[in-house]
């Protein structure tokens, strides 16, 4: 079994290259894929959460991924 790399990208979305199961966690419902790659939105203005619609760019979201020490 192959690991699934998810990239974030600076100041976007999160990207997945391979095919992924998103489920719905309040409804269990499987959401559609209808391309890879897939990219889910970080910045929360998305109007078709849980995928990105490109309002990161628009709202000036900062993505900076910061390394946290345990």
């Amino acid at each position: 079994m192959s690991d699934t790399t998810i990239t974030a990208l600076k100041n976007g979305p999160l990207l997945i290259k391979e095919s992924v199961k998103i489920i719905d966690g309040a409804t269990g419902q499987e959401l559609p894929v209808a391309r890879l790659p897939v990219a889910l939105c970080r910045c929360g203005q998305s109007g078709n959460k849980p995928f990105c619609d490109g309002m990161h760019g628009k709202v000036g979201f900062d993505g900076t991924c910061a390394r946290q020490n345990p």
